[in-house]
Order: structure tokens, then C-alpha cells, then sequence
């Protein structure tokens, strides 16, 4: 006698279609939560008033870089993560050599490099010394003699009378700063992810 069992549907297609079904769902919410995540921090950063700049420095990569798979992730990250991190932490800064921190006021104008200008950048550029005030009360002083510009910016002046000549702070000297926090990115990260399982049920059919 000879038996023959047939089972219909075919038990070993269904499950190696449970199993693609499984890697398009997984695959897609990875992608759809990087680029999630990214679009949150760049609105993040833009919403402080950090610029665009900053703001594209966030990216984002998918893997497996093609195809599909069960093990699917995704990896944001920021090109500028000192600078991120930074607003993100609001860390207590101090100066390298254990002095003074120099911070350029509006006469101080811009490093020409971008960015804050220092103090040997300010002499070089404008032919000016630098002379030290302290004060017991509040940030003490690098203030030169000079006149101001029309924007505001301390220059040398040429005049032989001494028409105009003023003594402007061109820097504030604090020996420590305090960054604020401006940036939340673990908030956006805790979101993005409690909301991947809930994405790949959807997506499963």
C-alpha cells in the first residue's frame, strides 16, 4: 500500500514568504526612522538658531546598503560632532593653558578664517595692541585705542588731533563659560524609536 500526503498550501513557500514579508516590513521602518531622526534633529538645530550649516551636517545611512534583511539598521550621525554635542550637553568650558577665556565683542568684528576671531589675530589684523584691564566686578578687559567705523569695529585711528580716538573692550576675559543646552537629541531619538515596532507590525502583511 502507498500513502501520499499532499498539504496545500505549500507549508515551505508560506513561511519564505513570512520571512521576505518580514524583511520589507523591518527594512522599510529602519528607513522610514532614519530618516525620521534626521529630519528631527536638523529641525532641531535650525529651531536654536544654529544655522543650516550645522543643521546638514546631520546624515544618515541605511543597512544593508541594497537589498532587504531582518537585521536591517539605520545610523544617524552628525559630520560636526564636537559642535552638536556641545549644544547638546551644555558643557562647562574653560581655557586650555588655565587663564583667561577671550570672547570678541561686536567692535572685535570676525576671524577671517570663520568663526571667532582671537586675540593675536585682532593685533595682526589691525595694527593695534592690546592692553589688559582687570576689574573686580564683572569679566575683565582687552580694550585698545582707537575709533569705530562705521560698523561698529575697532580700527586704528589717523587722525593726528586725536579726533574720535576712543579705549573700546574688544574682548571680555572670563576664566570659564557655561554653554547652554540648546539641542534635546536624545528626546527625538527615544521617540523615533519607541515607534519602529509599532511601524514594522503595520508594514508586515
Amino acid at each position: 500500500m502507498k500513502l501520499k500526503i499532499d498539504i496545500t498550501p505549500d507549508i515551505v513557500a508560506m513561511m519564505r514568504e513570512e520571512v521576505r514579508a518580514g524583511e520589507r516590513a523591518v527594512s522599510s521602518a529602519m528607513r522610514q526612522a532614519g530618516t525620521s531622526l534626521k529630519s528631527a534633529w536638523r529641525a532641531q538645530i535650525t529651531g536654536a538658531g544654529l544655522g543650516l550649516r550645522l543643521a546638514n551636517s546631520i546624515r544618515a545611512a541605511n543597512f544593508p546598503k541594497s537589498g532587504e534583511s531582518l537585521n536591517a539598521a539605520t545610523l544617524v550621525w552628525s559630520n560636526a560632532p564636537v559642535i552638536v554635542g556641545a549644544h547638546d550637553t551644555g558643557p562647562l568650558i574653560r581655557s586650555k593653558n588655565g587663564f583667561w577665556l577671550a570672547i570678541p565683542t561686536p567692535a572685535a568684528g570676525k576671524s577671517t578664517r570663520g568663526g571667532k576671531i582671537t586675540p593675536g589675530e585682532w593685533e595682526r589684523r589691525t595694527g593695534l595692541r592690546l592692553r589688559f584691564i582687570y576689574r573686580l566686578q564683572g569679566p575683565s578687559l582687552l580694550v585698545a585705542e582707537g575709533r569705530l567705523n562705521t560698523k561698529e569695529r575697532a580700527v586704528a585711528s589717523r587722525s593726528k588731533t586725536g579726533r574720535g580716538l576712543v579705549t573700546a573692550p574688544i574682548f571680555l576675559l572670563v576664566p570659564q563659560v557655561k554653554l547652554p543646552k540648546r539641542l534635546d537629541l536624545a528626546r527625538d531619538a527615544e521617540r523615533v524609536a519607541g515607534g519602529i515596532a509599532g511601524t514594522v507590525v503595520i508594514g508586515w502583511r
